[in-house]
């Protein structure tokens, strides 16, 4: 009998498993890369003296970690959670006209800092911010790449000077999405942070207490996800801009999401707890800068608004690290598709809006045909109630009705399998597991994906 080969010399080549796995459908280095990483894992267990897998199994291995690593690549999906503003799904899609006006800035040159009237060098985003101001009602308005820039580049500013500490609530000291924490980030610009009344109980006093020769801004904060019930107190924020004028001190306020939409008249009757402060309320109380998101009710892409009194958005803008900050021509072509439709009424074309207006009578009519469409398949599909939530910290107390179509396999698959397939479909469909129960919202889910949803399950489950 011959001997086995050692260990080390049973492990296949590079190029024999990528000959293996062709055709490929990423990159060839991505997957040589991959394949590497596969085969050093082998040789580290093989000077362990442990035996090497048979050939297909470590072309499984390969293939596996390559649909990891290809999962992760951004794409479509298909919305089925009930939550608008998903996060983790891309928070809010853009309206159709930013998305034609995107395609035509992208694939062509274009005058993002050239002056066609004159023929120099122009300002960037100077449209923009001419409607960002019309559209909060503010003196002057500018834009950065997200929220919690606008707050740095704020807070940096009021404290650049022998001025250090900002004034804030205690109950305003939340943690927003991704760990990231309001203390943390004024300590990153800089700013030295003097906390005021108790986490339920902050009054006028504390603030006009706590301002001293040190103070450079008082600051007010969105809680986001977080809210407080109960025995609660705050002052009005135009008692705040009054205190703040008189002891000649910026007040600014970060709004979170920031609808220009007045969500309180924007969501159905039912919907209680459902007004979210806007940009314009903001200005009218009296703060001297207010910043909000681009990416949740406003409908628009990522990004970071500033508006208030012109004297302090022109300073904002000379500060240096606002280069730093600043938006590439592609999130400021969206925004200002985006902002066209609410300063020309059509604020009914951008989708998030759109999503929380649907009445439940329509998304069960939808229901009814996904479900004459599934018949025949090892499945039991029901219609349900469902709750749909706003999402991206916003309204965290308001609750819409809707309306989920609700799966239960019949055939011996387990209902966290079926989600696990639906997330591997064509295009990804992205539902949630209740009650033993694979549920698909529909809310958040456009009129035309209906097709794919059937497309999707019919492949899952090939008719008996």
């Amino acid at each position: 009998m011959f001997p086995s080969p050692p260990p080390l010399r049973a492990i296949p080549s590079v190029e024999k498993l990528l000959q293996a796995l062709d055709p490929l459908d990423v990159p060839r280095p991505t997957a040589t890369a991959v394949v590497r990483l596969e085969l050093t894992a082998l040789r580290v267990q093989a000077r362990e003296a442990a035996p090497t897998p048979p050939f297909e199994e470590i072309l499984q291995r390969v293939r596996t970690a390559l649909d990891q690593l290809r999962a992760r690549r951004l794409r479509p999906v298909i919305n089925a959670t009930g939550i608008p503003l998903h996060t983790n799904l891309g928070r809010a899609p853009l309206a159709p006209a930013a998305v034609a006006a995107l395609v035509a800035v992208a694939a062509n040159y274009n005058n993002l800092e050239y002056d066609l009237a004159t023929g120099e060098r122009g300002s960037r985003a100077a449209y923009l911010e001419h409607n960002l101001a019309l559209a909060t009602g503010a003196e002057a308005a500018t834009v950065v790449n997200n929220c919690a820039a606008a707050l740095v580049l704020i807070l940096r500013h009021f404290t650049r000077g022998p001025k250090k500490e900002v004034i804030i609530s205690r109950g305003e000291l939340v943690q927003i999405g991704g760990g990231f924490r309001v203390p943390e980030i004024m300590e990153a610009s800089g700013a030295r942070l003097r906390e005021v009344g108790t986490t339920n109980q902050t009054a006028l006093e504390d603030y006009a207490t706590a301002i001293s020769q040190e103070t450079a801004l008082l600051l007010t904060v969105h809680r986001s996800n977080f809210y407080q019930g109960g025995f609660t107190d705050s002052p009005p924020i135009a008692a705040l801009a009054t205190l703040a004028r008189k002891r000649r001190i910026p007040l600014a306020e970060d709004l979170g999401s920031g609808a220009l939409a007045d969500t309180g008249r924007l969501l159905p009757p039912a919907t209680t707890l459902g007004h979210e402060r806007t940009p314009m309320e903001a200005i009218r109380d009296g703060v001297d800068v207010v910043c909000f998101s681009g990416d949740k009710l406003l409908g628009g892409p990522q990004a970071g608004i500033i508006a208030g009194r012109a004297r302090r958005i022109a300073a904002l803008k000379r500060e240096p690290f606002f280069r730093a900050l600043r938006c590439d021509k592609l999130a400021l072509t969206a925004l200002e598709a985006t902002l066209d439709l609410y300063l020309s009424g059509r604020q009914s074309e951008i989708p998030t809006l759109a999503m929380l207006q649907t009445n439940t009578d329509s998304l069960h009519a939808r229901a009814e045909e996904i479900l004459r469409a599934l018949d025949g398949l090892p499945l039991v599909a029901r219609i349900g109630e469902a709750v749909s939530r706003v999402g991206g910290g916003t309204m965290p107390r308001a609750e819409l009705a809707s309306v989920s179509v609700d799966i239960q396999p019949t055939n011996g698959m387990a209902v966290d399998e079926l989600a696990a397939r639906l997330r591997r479909a064509s295009i990804p469909v992205v539902g949630y597991l209740s009650d033993h129960r694979c549920r698909l919202d529909l809310r958040t889910v456009f009129p035309a994906q209906d097709a794919l949803i059937i497309q999707a399950l019919r492949v899952i489950f090939p008719q008996l």
